[in-house]
């Protein structure tokens, strides 16, 4: 027997297959770029004033090979951050002016489309986000253990 009641697990069902819905399902993937997307633009800001704040004033100073590890490590950290950004933003809001046809068949297909490739842009992102600030940790890292003759 169970603890809860036949309207209660009516309830609950009904509930469940709402949630299941393309539409339920698009929206809740949307929900979560968005919220990936905030997080990715935080972390990147807090760790470009961390960065600027603690690391290395003056590059030139570093022997060549830390320095070109360096500018390698921010260079390709930028880049990625960008286009993980870029994903999340794509993610989220689709191109201007792009029409979704009222067909109900046509809607269900897209809705459920739509949400897998938020999904999938979003698990990429995500991964491409964490190598970009993993990136800029290294490079920071580079420029504390190889500062360079001190004059």
């Amino acid at each position: 027997m169970s603890e809860f009641g036949d309207d209660e697990l009516w309830k609950a069902d009904l509930r469940g297959q709402a949630m299941a819905s393309p539409p339920e399902r698009l929206r809740a993937a949307l929900q979560q770029a968005e919220g990936y997307r905030n997080f990715l633009t935080t972390l990147t800001g807090l760790l470009t004033v961390v960065f600027v704040l603690k690391g290395q004033e003056n590059l030139s100073r570093m022997t060549t090979g830390p320095r070109w590890w360096v500018i390698g490590l921010l260079a390709g950290a930028f880049l990625l951050l960008l286009a993980a950004s870029w994903m999340m933003v794509s993610a989220v809001h689709e191109r201007p002016g792009e029409k979704v046809l009222t067909d109900a068949e046509y809607l269900l297909t897209y809705e459920r489309e739509r949400a897998r490739s938020v999904v999938r842009t979003t698990g990429v992102a995500r991964w491409m986000g964490l190598v970009g600030v993993l990136a800029v940790s290294a490079a920071s890292l580079v420029t504390w253990i190889f500062p360079g003759p001190i004059t």
